[in-house]
């Protein structure tokens, strides 16, 4: 009885790293961003950008897994995601209007989740950029 050949299998990392710093962007929105308030809660607009950017992140590197049909360029994720960091570190240096004077010093812990999720879309953007995946053996039984 002969061993079946074993089937290699890559598995893309960075998606899986760019989806997992998205998942962290948005449920870090419902968190504290500023003592007592989250990040829902103090922004009008800009939660929903984080939102949208957090989407268009994955969904521009879902074609590196095989799921759609046509794979997108990994450098419009890396834009994106770039993007999304420069927008939660404004939010680090700039209080926004709501907060500015009436919360006290200090940022709560959704803002710096917020910012680690960001910076991990940006490491998963990277990876897919330059196409490092692992290989998953596979064998039949």
């Amino acid at each position: 009885m002969s061993t079946p050949e074993p089937r290699h299998t890559p598995l893309p990392v960075g998606v899986l790293v760019a989806s997992i710093g998205a998942v962290m962007l948005i449920v870090s929105l419902f968190l504290d961003w500023y003592h007592g308030v989250t990040g829902f809660t103090v922004y009008e607009f800009l939660d929903l950008l984080l939102v949208l950017l957090a989407l268009a992140t994955i969904a521009s590197l879902v074609g590196g897994l095989g799921v759609v049909k046509p794979a997108r360029a990994p450098g419009v994720a890396l834009a994106v995601s770039i993007f999304t960091v420069f927008v939660v570190a404004s939010q680090l240096v700039n209080d926004p209007p709501a907060v500015a004077g009436a919360v006290g010093p200090g940022k709560a812990i959704g803002i710096w989740l917020a910012l680690g999720g960001a910076v991990l879309m940006v490491a998963g953007a990277l990876l897919s950029y330059a196409r490092i995946s692992l290989n998953v053996e596979t064998r039949r039984r």
